[in-house]
């Protein structure tokens, strides 16, 4: 069964051309539901019913998994056991008969623009590593870049006398997205200032490096910011993509539209965008909760 898997992987890989990231999540799944299936001895696809999968289901209920990790396997489980069916592994698809539960809406995390501020002051912008993380904050807020597109951001993406960079999103989907006269200012001092420190005697294509001159990994970057936020005095969990969900409430709450926000987050449905107006609804019913007399 494991190679059936592997067979099914490499397919949404060279036919589907889905992202690595994306069939990582499918494999995480799936293998789950192998594991699964070889503690209850069930040894081909051709016998699995719908009990068996709606148990499955129920165990990885059990296990503590987030109504959105059980969505997603739900959706992982559907798209294989077609996948099963158009290779006529399978007779008859047992997915057809489960329903996809309902998805709980879930409102991201977002620092007021007050927290914002206090996070970009953070790092030491007399030292190398401080500068380039002042940057980096400033690129992020101001963008809405997903941290994946951050640390590949090159060189040749960045056209700051435009005051604009190019990135790669999800399914490769080009998009250009305006960078801000603060966000450039910083680039650019990082770029003169540090970048050349960090890069020393190499060569590099990407903007942002670590203390050995190499590109940045997500990895870094998420714990670089942990310890900023810690710094600031900031008691939320912040992450990578609590500052792109802030530069998306903080435009919308200024009035941008929401196809232009759709635009520069790089959401192919615009359905995605959306929550953040739900979440710029749920702050004003706050603030009004808050401060109207009669309220």
């Amino acid at each position: 069964m494991d190679n059936t898997i592997k067979d099914y992987l490499h397919y949404l890989k060279v036919e589907r051309g889905l992202t690595d990231n994306t069939i990582a999540s499918y494999g995480s799944d799936l293998k789950q539901f192998n594991k699964y299936l070889t503690a209850q001895k069930i040894t081909d696809y051709q016998s699995i019913k719908r009990e068996q999968i709606l148990n499955f289901l129920q165990f990885q209920m059990q296990q503590s998994k987030t109504a959105s990790s059980i969505t997603r396997t739900v959706t992982s489980l559907r798209q294989f056991f077609q996948y099963l069916a158009e290779e006529n592994i399978i007779q008859k698809n047992p997915m057809l008969l489960i329903d996809s539960p309902k998805k709980r809406e879930h409102l991201p995390e977002v620092l007021s623009v007050s927290e914002v501020e206090q996070l970009l002051r953070v790092p030491d912008t007399t030292k190398v590593l401080g500068l380039r993380d002042r940057a980096i904050l400033e690129v992020m807020y101001a963008t809405g870049l997903r941290v994946s597109e951050l640390v590949h951001l090159k060189l040749a993406d960045l056209h700051l006398s435009l005051g604009l960079l190019q990135t790669l999103g999800k399914g490769q989907k080009e998009r250009i997205v305006p960078l801000g006269s603060q966000a450039v200012k910083w680039v650019e001092r990082y770029l003169d200032e540090a970048r050349p420190k960090l890069l020393g005697h190499q060569r590099s294509q990407f903007v942002f490096l670590n203390n050995h001159g190499h590109g940045l990994t997500r990895q870094g970057v998420w714990k670089n910011l942990k310890q900023q936020v810690r710094a600031a005095g900031i008691q939320k969990d912040v992450t990578p993509h609590t500052l792109r969900h802030s530069f998306a409430t903080h435009i919308l709450e200024n009035g941008a539209d929401l196809r232009v926000v759709q635009e520069l987050l790089g959401h192919a449905d615009i359905s995605t965008t959306q929550i953040y107006t739900h979440l710029s609804k749920k702050r004003l019913q706050g603030v009004y909760n808050r401060y109207h007399p009669r309220a």
